[in-house]
C-alpha cells in the first residue's frame, strides 16, 4: 500500500506527463504541414461519398490531424451511411499480434459490422460485400512491398471490380518518402500476402500512387472504379518527421515514425529467426544481436565497411521474448546518420557479410533453420538472393541482383506520381 506522500508524489508525476503529453500533441498539431486525404475529404464536405452506402477498411493509423478516428469521422459525416469495416492484420482496432487469424464481429462503438481481411479470407466476398456502394481505404503504410496492408488493399481493389463498386483511397505519406526505391521486382514463384505485387521492396509510392499504378499496369484481371483523395502540401522528398503528423503505431512493432526507417533495415533477415533484431527489446528493427557475437568486434567490422549513412554502436542486452528470451545478447545498434544516402535494405546484407567472416560456424544459411527459408524467399521476392548469398556469404555477389529492377521501376513509376 502507498504512503500518502509517495501517493502525491506519483499523482504529481502522472498529472506532468498527462500535461506533457497535451502540450506534445497541442504543438504537434499546430506544427502540422499537410493534410492527408481523410482532412481534404471532411473539407469536400464528403462529397464524393453523399447518398453512398459505405464499406471502410482501415485500422487505429486511420485518424484525422486531430487523432479522430476515420470510422467515427465517417459514421457521424452527414449524407454518408458507413454499413461495413474491414480489419487487416492487426485489426480494426490495432489489438491483434502479427499472424494471428483474426474473426469478424461487430463493432462495439458504431454496432457496424467488421469483417476479417487477415483470416480464412483476405479478400472481401460477395457476402461481405453487399449492401455496399463504396470501399474506402484508409490505412497507413510504412512503404514497404512485405507490409501486408497493400496486400489488403490490392485485393480489395480486385473485389471492387468483380462486384462493380467503386474504390476511394483515402491517401497518406509513405513514411521513407517518395525517392528511395530499393531491391528487385517479385518473381514468378514467389508471389504471396508479403510480396503480393511485382514491386521493388521499397517502392517510393504512396497508397494512392500505388493503387493508381495496379489500375494502369493492369496487375489486376480487371480495373476498378478508382478515385484517390491527394493529399495537400506533400512533397517526395519528404520522410514523416517532415510532415509534422503524429504518429500511429502501424503496428505492434511499429511504435514510432522511425520505426519504419528500420523496419526495411532487418525485416528479410528476421524472417530466419538467427538473430535477434530487436523484435522482443525495446529496439524493434533496430538492431542485431547474438549470443555468439562479440559487440566491440562486430561493431568495428561493421563501421570498417564505411556504409554510407549508417554508423553501428555495440550493444549488451537480454530481450524479454522472442529471439534470445531471457539471454545474454552482444551485437550492434544500427543509427541513421543521413537517412537519404542510406540504402536501407542492404544494411542486413552487409550484417550477414561480416557475421560470416567473424563467426564461420555461424554462417547465415548454414545455421538458421532450413524451414524458415521458405518466408525469406517469399519476401526477397525470389530464392535467387538466397542461393547466391550462400555460396560465398558476399554481399557483392547479390549486389547486382538486388539492384537489377531499381532504374526500370523508378522510369515506370514516375506516370503514376500524384506529388512533386
Amino acid at each position: 500500500m502507498p504512503t500518502n506522500k509517495s501517493y502525491r508524489k506519483s499523482r504529481f508525476i502522472g498529472l506532468l506527463i498527462i500535461s506533457g503529453l497535451f502540450f506534445c500533441t497541442k504543438a504537434s498539431a499546430q506544427n502540422i504541414r499537410i493534410r492527408t486525404g481523410i482532412e481534404v475529404l471532411k473539407e469536400s464536405g464528403f462529397r464524393i461519398l453523399q447518398g453512398k452506402r459505405v464499406g471502410l477498411i482501415t485500422n487505429p493509423t486511420g485518424v484525422d490531424n486531430h487523432l479522430r478516428s476515420t470510422i467515427d469521422i465517417l459514421h457521424e459525416a452527414p449524407g454518408v451511411t458507413l454499413v461495413a469495416l474491414y480489419g487487416p492484420e492487426h485489426g480494426v482496432r490495432g489489438d491483434v499480434y502479427a499472424g494471428d487469424k483474426i474473426d469478424s464481429f461487430t463493432d462495439p462503438n458504431t454496432g457496424v459490422p467488421v469483417y476479417s481481411l487477415y483470416g480464412a479470407t483476405r479478400k472481401p466476398t460477395p457476402e461481405m460485400l453487399k449492401g455496399v456502394d463504396l470501399l474506402v481505404y484508409d490505412i497507413q503504410d510504412i512503404g514497404c512491398r512485405s507490409y501486408t496492408y497493400i496486400s489488403t488493399m490490392y485485393l480489395a481493389m480486385q473485389a471492387a471490380a468483380e462486384n462493380n463498386i467503386e474504390f476511394v483511397v483515402l491517401d497518406r505519406p509513405n513514411p521513407l518518402g517518395g525517392l528511395k526505391v530499393e531491391g528487385n521486382l517479385v518473381e514468378e514463384g514467389f508471389f504471396s500476402f508479403v510480396s503480393q505485387l511485382k514491386i521493388p521492396y521499397l517502392y517510393g509510392l504512396t497508397c494512392g500512387e500505388l493503387a493508381e499504378m495496379i489500375n494502369g499496369e493492369r496487375m489486376n484481371p480487371k480495373p476498378c472504379k478508382l478515385t484517390v483523395v491527394k493529399m495537400k502540401k506533400w512533397r517526395r522528398k519528404m520522410n514523416f518527421e517532415d510532415t509534422g503528423l503524429p504518429w500511429v503505431p502501424t503496428s505492434p512493432h511499429i511504435p514510432y515514425a522511425h520505426s519504419a526507417y528500420f523496419y526495411p533495415v532487418s525485416g528479410i533477415l528476421g524472417e530466419l529467426g538467427y538473430i535477434s533484431i530487436g523484435v522482443g527489446y525495446t529496439l524493434p528493427f533496430e538492431m542485431f544481436a547474438a549470443e555468439w557475437i562479440n559487440a566491440e568486434e562486430f561493431a568495428e567490422a561493421l563501421n570498417a565497411k564505411r556504409i554510407p549513412g549508417i554508423n553501428f554502436r555495440p550493444i549488451h542486452l537480454k530481450p524479454y521474448y522472442s529471439v534470445g528470451q531471457g539471454k545474454n545478447f552482444q551485437g550492434v545498434q544500427i543509427y541513421l546518420t543521413d537517412f537519404s544516402k542510406a540504402r536501407l535494405s542492404d544494411i542486413q546484407f552487409h550484417v550477414m557479410e561480416v557475421a560470416a567472416a567473424l563467426y564461420p560456424g555461424y554462417k547465415v544459411f548454414d545455421h538458421a533453420p532450413e524451414n524458415r527459408f521458405d518466408m525469406f524467399d517469399k519476401v526477397s521476392g525470389s530464392d535467387s538472393i538466397r542461393l547466391a548469398f550462400s555460396k560465398n556469404h558476399r554481399f557483392d555477389d547479390i549486389k547486382s541482383y538486388w539492384t537489377k529492377d531499381e532504374k526500370a521501376f523508378r522510369k515506370l513509376s514516375k506516370k503514376y506520381y500524384l506529388y512533386r
